[in-house]
């Protein structure tokens, strides 16, 4: 079974279509439903392409370069613990 049929997609979408939420570091996108589909940051950045609709079954296929997105903040740098 190829990923293609693992999954039952609903459409392509560029991601330069999407909604990105820098405080979230999502991206999301108009849903059919009236929801919005949503991936993660990191998701993308690990290489994953399939944006999800939390209130139906409806999935998309991210269009992206992995090189083009944003870098996520590093958790921990320049925070100074004092004792």
């Amino acid at each position: 079974m190829s990923a293609d049929e693992e999954y039952s997609i609903y459409d392509e979408v560029e991601i330069e279509d999407m909604t990105y939420d820098p405080a979230l570091q999502t991206y999301s996108y108009p849903c059919p439903c009236g929801d919005k589909f949503e991936i993660s940051l990191l998701d993308l950045q690990d290489g994953q392409d399939i944006a999800v609709c939390p209130s139906c079954s409806l999935m998309v296929r991210v269009i992206f370069e992995v090189d083009n997105l944003p870098k996520a903040p590093d958790a921990g740098v320049g925070v100074a613990v004092s004792a």
